[in-house]
C-alpha cells in the first residue's frame, strides 16, 4: 500500500517505513505530524477525492537541519559588478509511521 501524501506544497508518495524530507514544519524531535492524503493505492485499486474520508497517514520527526549551501553568484561585466550570496534551505526529516484508507 503506498499514498500520496501533501506537505509545503509538494507531494510525496510514501509507504509504511518510509524517511522523507519535508518543507520546515514548527515541530520538536519526536513529535506526530498527520499528513494530508491525496491519494491511496493498494489491493483494491486507487482511490481519491471523496473516497478518502477516513484515509490517514501518520508521521514522526526525526530531524530538523539544513540542505547543503547553493552558491548565488552574480555578475554583471565591465561594470565591476559583483554579488555572491549563499542560501542553505531548512528541512525536517520525517519517517512515514502508519498509511491507513
Amino acid at each position: 500500500m503506498f499514498a500520496v501524501v501533501v506537505s509545503g506544497g509538494k507531494q510525496y508518495t510514501v509507504q509504511e517505513g518510509d524517511i522523507i524530507k519535508v518543507e520546515k514544519l514548527d515541530k520538536n524531535v519526536g513529535d506526530k505530524v498527520d499528513l494530508d492524503v491525496l491519494m491511496i493505492s493498494d489491493e483494491n485499486g486507487a482511490r481519491v477525492g471523496a473516497k478518502l474520508k477516513n484515509a490517514a497517514c501518520q508521521a514522526e520527526v526525526l530531524a530538523q537541519g539544513k540542505e547543503d549551501k547553493v552558491v548565488v553568484f552574480k555578475y554583471k561585466p565591465k561594470k565591476n559588478e559583483r554579488k555572491k550570496q549563499g542560501h542553505r534551505q531548512p528541512f525536517t526529516e520525517l519517517k512515514i509511521l502508519s498509511v491507513k484508507g
